[in-house]
């Protein structure tokens, strides 16, 4: 995969993957009777670690330089 489409791949996963991932959570987590403060801050903490774990190596090195392309200057 090139870098340009690793570099937009991982904004629209930011963009649309993410929210829905928190819509998702929130809704799981009300189908269950509240637990207390504690617990559902340790359930949304685990679960916004979780969803980074498979996508670690496609935001890796995303804020880098273009390593294909030319020596851009802006």
């Amino acid at each position: 995969m090139t870098f340009k489409a690793r570099k937009r791949l991982a904004i629209l996963v930011l963009v649309l993957g993410l929210p829905a991932y928190i819509i998702l959570a929130v809704v799981i987590v009300g189908q269950f009777e509240r637990p207390s403060l504690l617990v559902e801050l340790a359930v949304y903490v685990g679960l916004g670690v979780i969803w980074a774990l498979p996508l670690k190596r496609l935001f890796l090195g995303i804020a880098r330089p273009d390593p294909d392309g030319e020596n851009e200057t802006e």
